[in-house]
């Protein structure tokens, strides 16, 4: 039962932690804290489980017969991986969250949270994981909503239309996968011939397109970042951003490989676009955290060049880069973020000379920039490397061009040092006193550590990527 347990007990759990710390504020992010270590431990034992391949059954709940319909728990190598990286970012996230306002709601939404999203990465039956994916929202909506800058409302409203919106195309081509198969389960609808793959596989990537978030279907992102608390950033980025991804592997991939390899193309040119043309407008954009949202879905559109290549090398690139991404961008939003508590200002050239008074923060920073340039050594140079190398391999020399986004990630990441960290310290940052709690030092501390560890050393991701991925070797 520790499977359906991990989904549903954050229910109950965020109702009970709420009544029972509106009085001790305090408590609130030690049962928050408590839980998410509980998750990552179940995690980390299923991953010891795997099989070499395939799915390790988890069991199945909640049958009813006659309409073929039950909550089917099955995790592979690529479930693993993304639930190990969740539940790694909620526990660096109380970390980071620790004087945050009105705890007892906070973290209630985190933990509630906490349930669906586990069950995006835990079903194989397409109408559960639907509602997981949607369940999603619910906290994610307050926690932007109730906790987020002034436009928060807006923002929150745009993300909430926008993602749900998208979710109905899928939705869509989940039916149209039941019309014509008579399953909801991924594994048997894999078995049965579809009359109308290509229909259904636009749906389907529409959806996940739109989470990722590619090209043209990205604006909802720049917003939501920038309105939400910084530590609901690290959550958007890393878990909301890679379950468009995940979609994108599980639903096209994995059950439509022959219909994906003939709209790979078209995966490949958004891919592109999205790399391209967020990072131009990262470059010319002023606002820190804004800068730092276009930055990561020019990293995500990476990601879908990765996918499309629909090779063992190409789908083992895009896994590093959907963690390495999460790890990277993470710290990046949390700094981003703080500055701004800091000195009242969102746009780079009003700060500079924040090294002088801030350098832990700034050395971190600097870090995290160059691991997102593509700097050797750390894990945002393994991505974008085998990314690219997996791209020339499968589409020709003439995909080199996607090397142009590295030298734009140059740009606007060395312009945002100059600006804010180095140079002639501002008015601002005279006045401004730069404290940070214990909690803050060390979760970025470990981001810092993984971002370096990662770096030097792949090879655990590329295991996962082995299990995950086996089926395609001879592609």
């Amino acid at each position: 039962m520790v499977a359906i347990d991990i989904i549903f007990a954050p229910i109950f759990l965020s109702v009970l932690l709420y009544f029972l710390t509106r009085n001790n504020q305090d408590l609130a992010k030690y049962i928050a804290l408590g839980w998410f270590i509980v998750q990552f431990f179940i995690a980390f034992s299923w991953y010891n489980a795997l099989p070499q391949e395939g799915f390790l059954e988890l069991g199945s709940f909640l049958s009813v017969p006659q309409f073929g319909f039950e909550l089917t728990l099955r995790v592979d190598a690529l479930s693993v991986a993304m639930l190990l990286l969740t539940a790694a970012l909620l526990i660096l996230v109380v970390f980071t969250s620790w004087e945050e306002k009105n705890q007892a709601a906070y973290f209630s939404l985190l933990v509630l949270f906490s349930g669906p999203i586990f069950g995006v990465f835990m079903t194989t039956n397409v109408l559960w994981f639907f509602m997981f994916w949607e369940l999603t929202l619910v906290p994610m909506f307050f926690l932007v909503g109730f906790w987020g800058g002034e436009r928060r409302i807006y923002a929150a409203v745009k993300f909430f239309l926008y993602t749900h919106v998208a979710s109905m195309f899928m939705f869509v081509g989940f039916y149209l996968l039941y019309k014509q198969t008579g399953y909801w389960d991924l594994t048997l609808i894999r078995e049965t011939a579809l009359a109308t793959p290509a229909l259904i596989w636009w749906f389907m990537f529409i959806g996940f397109a739109a989470k990722l978030p590619a090209f043209p279907f990205h604006t909802w992102l720049p917003d939501a970042h920038v309105e939400a608390p910084s530590s609901i950033s690290v959550l958007l980025a890393g878990v909301l951003l890679k379950m468009g991804a995940y979609g994108l592997i599980r639903f096209t991939v994995e059950l439509m490989p022959i219909t994906t390899q003939e709209f790979s193309i078209w995966m490949l040119i958004i891919g592109l676009n999205t790399t391209l043309f967020a990072g131009m407008l990262a470059i010319y954009e002023r606002h820190i955290k804004k800068m730092v949202a276009y930055s990561s879905i020019s990293h995500m559109g990476l990601v879908v060049v990765a996918i499309a290549t629909m090779t063992y090398d190409g789908l083992s690139a895009a896994l590093y880069e959907m963690i390495g991404h999460a790890l990277v961008i993470s710290p990046l939003f949390l700094i981003a973020g703080w500055l701004h508590h800091k000195t009242h200002t969102w746009y780079m050239d009003e700060m500079g000379g924040i090294m002088k008074k801030a350098p832990y923060v700034s050395a971190i920073f600097i870090l995290a920039g160059m691991a997102a340039l593509g700097l050797p050594g750390t894990m945002g140079f393994v991505g974008e490397l085998t990314i690219i190398v997996s791209a020339i391999k499968s589409f020709g020399w003439w995909i080199a061009i996607i090397a142009i986004a590295s030298l734009i990630s140059a740009g606007y990441i060395i312009w945002a040092v100059r600006r804010s960290i180095h140079g002639e310290m501002s008015p601002i940052v005279q006045k401004a006193e730069f404290t940070m709690s214990f909690p803050e030092k060390a979760a970025l501390a470990i981001f810092a550590l993984l971002i370096v560890y990662f770096g030097i050393q792949p090879q655990p991701i590329f295991d996962l990527a082995n299990k995950a991925f086996s089926f395609l070797g001879g592609m």
